[in-house]
């Protein structure tokens, strides 16, 4: 039995609290690294909290026109973007520089992961892409989600994404990358 058709069996039953755990449990580990992908560590797993309350709220309600996987991913799309959106986290300010804070910096820029290496580099160059692209990356590559179901996270209200679109912004987005990647010294 699919995941589909176990959730909906429990569904069926009036099982929704077994139905979300069921969900949660299924994809919730491939859900968060979608987020981590998005997002910074601390920020994912607030924005995963946020997901997995609109799960268990709203799978009650999933009326099964997209695979059960790509409507979490859209759960998980909107709670990235809702909570990228939150007033407090525009307002964040950064803490004062304590000397442990300056022993750790001299530390980490002896290391690999110091500002300005290879890492760095590529973390500022995925910085650059915006959410929908970021998205459309982590899910077809990461998540290796089929064309079909990208298109289903990605569309908006009443406004389907064509999956031969997505395909041509994903070509170019690779495209765009590279030459990115190239100018910068990351690739060979």
């Amino acid at each position: 039995m699919t995941l589909d058709e176990r959730v909906r069996e429990l569904l069926a039953a009036g099982d929704a609290d077994g139905a979300a755990t069921a969900a949660l449990q299924a994809l919730g580990p491939g859900v968060l690294g979608y987020l981590a992908a998005m997002l910074e560590e601390d920020d994912a797993r607030d924005a995963f909290s946020m997901f997995a309350e609109d799960l268990w709220k709203g799978l009650p309600s999933f009326r099964g026109e997209a695979s059960l996987r790509s409507w979490t991913y859209r759960l998980a799309w909107h709670a990235a973007a809702r909570f990228s959106r939150e007033a407090w986290r525009q307002r964040r300010e950064r803490l004062p520089t304590s000397m442990a804070s300056r022993v750790a910096a001299e530390v980490a820029s002896g290391s690999g992961l110091a500002p300005g290496g290879r890492r760095d580099r590529l973390s500022r160059l995925r910085d650059e892409l915006t959410p929908e692209e970021r998205t459309l990356l982590v899910l077809r590559i990461d998540r290796e989600l089929e064309w079909p179901e990208v298109a289903a996270v990605l569309a908006t209200e009443g406004a389907p994404v064509e999956v031969a679109a997505l395909r041509k912004r994903f070509e170019r987005l690779k495209d765009r990358l590279a030459g990115l990647a190239r100018e910068r010294g990351l690739l060979d």
